[in-house]
């Protein structure tokens, strides 16, 4: 599994992934403190996206993507 080159990559694939099937999808992330790095992964178990955060700012990318993806699962209708 290779990590998604740019944020943006990471961002518009996990969305589409939580898009096409909402109950399938799980969303982890993991963070190493020895190597000062957060791994964000997006699986569906056919599909998975990967990004890894290295700098501080990354974190906030990481906020908004979570909200985002809240904001889709609080409008969905069952």
């Amino acid at each position: 599994m290779p990590y998604c080159a740019s944020w943006e990559e990471f961002a518009k694939g996990a969305e589409r992934l939580y898009i096409m099937d909402p109950m399938k999808v799980r969303y982890t992330m993991k963070y190493n403190h020895n190597k000062g790095k957060l791994v964000i992964k997006i699986t569906d178990d056919v599909s998975c996206v990967m990004y890894m955060a290295e700098h501080t700012q990354d974190v906030k990318k990481v906020e908004k993507l979570t909200s985002q993806l809240m904001r889709h699962m609080a409008s969905k209708e069952k």
